[in-house]
Parts: structure tokens; C-alpha cells; sequence
């Protein structure tokens, strides 16, 4: 079993920035992909981000374009996002997930950070 942690959220004002890290221990890590989830109080946990380890292909959710950017260090088994102009409905619980190779789903999420925007 994986284990996903993550680091980096807190508040930040409206149109500040903040980077949250994602580092993955346990069995020897072979993800097929890695991304970033949120969750909104009563709201479902969508997609916003992801990254395929072996060639750095990006994703990213439609309302994020040009905000948020997802990156990888691969030495470290971590990912990055790095979250620019962030707006008070960007606030939300925050998940990194790993997505095996030969799995069709996200299937490992971490524990979460909270990001809290002001405005």
C-alpha cells in the first residue's frame, strides 16, 4: 500500500497563491498517474489536476486553466500544485491520489489539506 501525504494548504487571501506538495511512500511506488482532488463543503470531490509519471502529461479541469499548475519531482515521488489568483470558491479540502499502473481509476487518495481563501 501506498501512502499519500500532503502538505501546503492554509488560508490565503483572494488572488494570492499557495503550493501544495504531495509525497508518496510505502511499496515501491509505480503510478501510471497522480492528481489532485477537491472537495467543497457539500459538494462532491472532483477532479481538478493530474500528471502521468513517465512522460509529464498535464491535465487540468476547464475552470482551472492558466491558475493552477501540476508538476512532479520524480527522484522525491512527489507532485506539486502550485495555485495562482486564487479565488474564495478555490477553498475546499485538497487530495493527491495515485492511479496504478493497470488500474482505470484513482484508487489511493491521502489524507487532505485544507485551503481556505479569504476575501
Amino acid at each position: 500500500q501506498v501512502n499519500l501525504v500532503e502538505s501546503g494548504g492554509g488560508l490565503a487571501p483572494a488572488g494570492g497563491s499557495l503550493r501544495l506538495s504531495c509525497v508518496a511512500s510505502g511499496r515501491t511506488f509505480s503510478a501510471h498517474a497522480m492528481a489532485w482532488f477537491r472537495q467543497a463543503p457539500g459538494k462532491d470531490r472532483e477532479l481538478i489536476a493530474s500528471i502521468r509519471w513517465s512522460n509529464g502529461d498535464t491535465y487540468y479541469a476547464d475552470s482551472l486553466k492558466g491558475r493552477f499548475t501540476i508538476s512532479r519531482a520524480l527522484r522525491q515521488n512527489t507532485i506539486f500544485l502550485e495555485m495562482n489568483s486564487l479565488k474564495p470558491e478555490d477553498a475546499a479540502v485538497y487530495y493527491c491520489a495515485e492511479q496504478r499502473v493497470g488500474a482505470s481509476n484513482y484508487n489511493t487518495f491521502g489524507q487532505g489539506t485544507q485551503v481556505t481563501v479569504s476575501s
